[in-house]
């Protein structure tokens, strides 16, 4: 079966051309699709509230949440090794990070373009 490829503007193709559904068709695939163009809203990460569950980080379906060896001290002294930060290239704004945030540090914001 020929491999198929990402191409910007979708091609129509029977049933028998498509890849199984919900499978990566070649490794690194999902880096070459950015899906921030669809997105509306996005996550910004309170790193004063964030006590680096990594339950973002885990739960991402794209992968957009990175973690750091970032350093990062909280106002009332706490320190952390590791800090979390969005890349916003491939956030589609799902809000499933916000959702499972134990502390409600993650939230969604309206996306100004």
């Amino acid at each position: 079966m020929e491999q198929l490829r990402y191409s910007r503007v979708p091609e129509l193709r029977g049933w028998r051309d498509v890849p199984i559904a919900g499978i990566v068709p070649w490794p690194g695939s999902t880096a070459e699709n950015r899906m921030h163009a669809w997105r509306t809203f996005r996550p910004v990460i309170d790193p004063e509230k964030c006590v680096r569950c990594r339950l973002c980080w885990v739960y991402c379906p794209d992968g957009a949440i990175v973690e750091l060896d970032k350093p990062y001290t909280t106002r009332s002294g706490r320190t952390y090794k590791v800090t979390y930060e969005v890349n916003y290239d491939y956030c589609k704004g799902c809000g499933i990070c916000a959702n499972e945030c134990p502390v409600k540090a993650i939230r969604m914001v309206p996306e100004v373009r």
